[in-house]
């Protein structure tokens, strides 16, 4: 889809879905308010089309870009900040192009683009990628080859994985440390310890850090329900502690802005003394099960779908995946908790629940797939349970839920869920999993574990062996 406004015979804006290669052309003509009423006819159908039409080869598109043209939008980088460090740095990969210009690093949409500098700038000399992708540049094995291997060859811990598949730095890096722990875990729940040091500073602390260094805290409201006791108990917080901001967010929680790191510790033990654990808003785990009111108030509901998203949330809540999961049950096809842009969403029915899979509404934009049908709200949560197991077990660290159903496609997920057998044994295996995982980290901090993380330095060198 393609909408390109003009005013004054010149580009106002413009909005691009689906291929989105011509967006730095466009961009350009509008900032540098380039008249456009020569190329109207052929504008909507991009540069390749309008340069071609005007007696230019349509490969030459690239080319045509002028160097302040922006290709990454995410980071500000522009055409000639690419092909300069191409030239001056010797880049021929486009690994080495992100690690050195940041273009492409962040949402991937300006990828093509940036591929396309590439083969402009170095023609032959552009090393494209070939064969799975490897997990990092200490090893060229791929995401699923090492998970395979983790489970075939018993492998129980980092070195040992390290070792066996013959990683190239002794310690690994900061990219492939916290998918080596994320695919432990799940492989060998109960046997595996978490390696608190591989990963991100968000997980070590259990709160989002913010741009000045403070943090923000979410407690967990179980599928979007609070009480007065709870709101009580937050707004004591928020007084005691002076925290500056308030919002509700839109997964139906209540977030706290700008906690201070040293307040971290108490502000948990308070929200703890009133019943309320962490909701893991930093985490690459289960977030929010998102629900509206359902039969219980609205004339439209077909089932109690805040009662199935209460007990989602509470059997689901602590475990890890390779990236965020968030979920929405909708009482009816109104679905006023729009559970079709959600990584699982159930969609209320009067026969039952539809179980849909695979949205997005972030950088990426995508409504879900229809996985199945199911009559009771038992074989809905045994149904969303084992999607989630087979997604743990699957997916690759960082990818999120859409992106692991494009791999491997939605009839293979579907065939998972569908087999009694199959499905069963990924259920047992989430539920196994969940027997480790339901754990609050704030209260276990409360009780004195992993102090490490709020201990000044000073302080900690006080107790460090000689």
């Amino acid at each position: 889809y393609k909408r390109v406004v003009i005013e004054d015979g010149k580009v106002a804006g413009a909005v691009l879905f689906g291929d989105a290669a011509d967006g730095a052309w466009y961009f350009d003509l509008m900032r540098q308010n380039t008249p456009v009423a020569e190329i109207r006819e052929t504008l909507i159908f991009g540069q390749s089309v309008t340069e071609g039409l005007r007696g230019l080869d349509p490969s030459a598109a690239v080319a045509a870009l002028a160097d302040s043209a922006e290709v990454c939008g995410c980071n500000g980088v522009c055409k000639g900040a690419i092909t300069g460090a191409i030239v001056e740095q010797g880049l021929n990969t486009l690994d080495a192009v992100r690690a050195v210009t940041k273009a492409s690093a962040s949402c991937g949409s300006c990828t093509p683009l940036v591929e396309k500098l590439l083969i402009l700038t170095l023609g032959d000399g552009f090393q494209a990628q070939t064969g799975p992708k490897p997990v990092c540049g200490c090893t060229h094995h791929g995401h699923t080859e090492t998970r395979r291997r983790i489970v075939a060859e018993g492998l129980k811990s980092m070195p040992a994985v390290m070792q066996a598949l013959e990683w190239t730095t002794p310690d690994g890096c900061a990219s492939c440390r916290p998918a080596l722990n994320y695919y432990l875990i799940c492989a060998w729940p109960g046997d595996y310890q978490d390696d608190k040091q591989s990963r991100f500073i968000n997980e070590r602390v259990h709160a989002n850090i913010q741009k000045d260094g403070t943090y923000s805290v979410v407690p967990r409201m179980w599928g979007g329900m609070t009480s007065s006791d709870e709101l009580r108990a937050i707004a004591d917080v928020v007084d005691k502690f002076k925290i500056p901001s308030v919002k509700v967010t839109g997964g139906q929680r209540i977030d706290l802005l700008g906690v201070q790191k040293d307040d971290l510790p108490a502000v948990w033990a308070d929200l703890n003394a009133a019943g309320m654990v962490s909701g893991h808003a930093y985490a690459k785990g289960l977030r929010t099960v998102k629900t509206c009111v359902g039969t219980d108030w609205c004339r439209f509901g077909t089932q109690d779908s805040t009662g199935l998203g209460v007990r989602l949330e509470k059997f689901m809540w602590g475990s890890w995946t390779p990236a965020k999961v968030k979920l929405g049950v909708s009482g009816c096809p109104r679905n006023c908790a729009e559970a079709t842009c959600k990584d699982i969403g159930v969609i209320c029915v009067d026969s039952g629940y539809e179980i849909h899979v695979g949205g997005a509404a972030g950088l990426h934009i995508q409504g879900t797939e229809l996985l199945t049908k199911v009559a009771s709200e038992e074989e809905a949560i045994w149904t969303i349970c084992a999607v989630t197991q087979a997604y743990r077990e699957q997916g690759w660290y960082l990818e999120r839920i859409y992106k692991w159903m494009a791999r491997v496609g939605l009839d293979s997920i579907r065939a998972q869920v569908e087999d009694p057998a199959a499905r069963r044994a990924l259920h047992d295996r989430f539920a196994y999993s969940q027997r480790f995982s339901r754990v609050d980290p704030w209260a276990e901090r409360v009780a004195g574990r992993h102090t490490e993380e709020f201990n000044p330095l000073s302080r900690r060198m006080e107790f460090a062996p000689a």
